[in-house]
């Protein structure tokens, strides 16, 4: 195993949109949410054990779950936790880690994941890792990792890619287009030279640190100056203290969108981010009527069809004549919504939180 290849694991989210399953105490990625036994930054962390040395994996997370990431990751050193004391979007998240990694390491190729998406086939996934990791060592570029769209779907952000290539696989990218209408996700998927924009970067450190230099000035100068402190008791007191300086921006605002160095590596290895219960719906098993019951002992269901229904396992639960509903049930809170309107979670929640404050939220 390359000891120049490291990973890091984004696990700062709240993850609003499986709200009330989903709260801000515990957030989607520390909940098995797929009823497989194990939550998703558990699998998350697993996958990279078979690219890196465990030493080599870093989460970074907020202050506030890092007692949840110790429990779920007991492997975990305290120094590989790193700790945000706000939300600050992921190009601060990944300058932390990145910087760190590089004032260790000079040579360390990097992997940067989000900690709560699906990955169906891991061999693929890890034989896309080492291959984008290896060719990061050697060249002066940042890789992205685009997936073979399906469908025109709108809740992902889209990347467009030339004909020039590095490596022969990995391709220069074009553009780089948030959300589209699903007219305009047709017309991407029609043209051949789109993909979906998984979120899962790769490069050396010194290329990441370099870029931030040229597009994000500011923010190097902020994880340069803590260069002095990495791995050190004095690391978490000083990074709290200059992280309140960093602007809200994401990674690919802040520099994947204006560096010219950028290559999209298009890719098949089952992928999910499981931003919605709709992709859980997809992925969940279901019965011969298109139900999907996570978990499903005491739920019985008349003249019912299409619902996604996460409910506690205790509890009994009977529903009569629902078709294509999200029934979910958690701390003390009940969703009932039609299928096609979850995209209103995120403002249920915020109207719940105006009407009772933070204590369902």
């Amino acid at each position: 195993m390359n000891k120049n290849y490291y990973a890091i694991i984004m696990a700062g989210g709240i993850g609003s949109r499986f709200w009330p399953i989903s709260r801000t105490s515990h957030p989607k990625q520390f909940i098995d949410i797929l009823g497989t036994g194990k939550t998703l930054i558990q699998n998350t962390y697993e996958r990279f054990l078979k690219v890196c040395p465990k030493e080599n994996i870093y989460v970074v997370t907020n202050e506030n779950y890092t007692g949840l990431v110790k429990k779920q990751l007991p492997d975990m050193d305290d120094q590989q936790i790193l700790t945000e004391p706000v939300m600050r979007n992921t190009a601060p998240c990944v300058a932390y880690g990145c910087f760190k990694i590089e004032s260790m390491n000079p040579d360390a190729a990097i992997v940067v994941a989000p900690s709560d998406h699906l990955i169906l086939d891991e061999t693929a996934f890890i034989a896309t890792i080492e291959k984008s990791l290896e060719t990061a060592s050697k060249n002066n570029c940042l890789i992205t990792l685009g997936i073979k769209p399906s469908r025109p779907d709108t809740g992902y952000g889209y990347i467009q890619y030339t004909d020039q290539t590095l490596n022969e696989d990995f391709h220069k990218v074009k553009t780089f287009t948030e959300k589209p209408t699903v007219d305009i996700a047709k017309t991407f998927i029609q043209s051949g030279d789109f993909l979906w924009n998984a979120g899962i970067f790769v490069w050396s450190a010194k290329t990441i640190v370099a870029a931030f230099d040229s597009h994000l000035p500011e923010m190097h100068e902020i994880f340069a100056e803590a260069r002095s402190v990495y791995n050190t008791d004095d690391e978490k007191e000083f990074v709290h203290k200059v992280y309140q300086r960093c602007i809200n921006i994401s990674i690919d605002y802040g520099i994947m969108e204006k560096a010219s160095n950028v290559y999209v590596l298009p890719s098949e290895f089952g992928w999910s981010d499981l931003g919605t219960w709709a992709s859980i719906y997809q992925l969940a098993d279901k019965d011969y009527v298109g139900n999907a019951v996570i978990p499903a002992e005491k739920v019985i269901m008349y003249d019912s069809s299409n619902c996604m229904v996460n409910v506690p396992g205790e509890k009994l639960v009977i529903l009569q004549g629902l078709h294509d509903y999200i029934v979910v049930e958690a701390n003390n809170t009940l969703l009932i919504c039609p299928r096609d309107q979850e995209q209103n979670v995120k403002q249920v929640v915020a109207d719940v939180k105006n009407k009772f404050g933070t204590k369902y939220i």
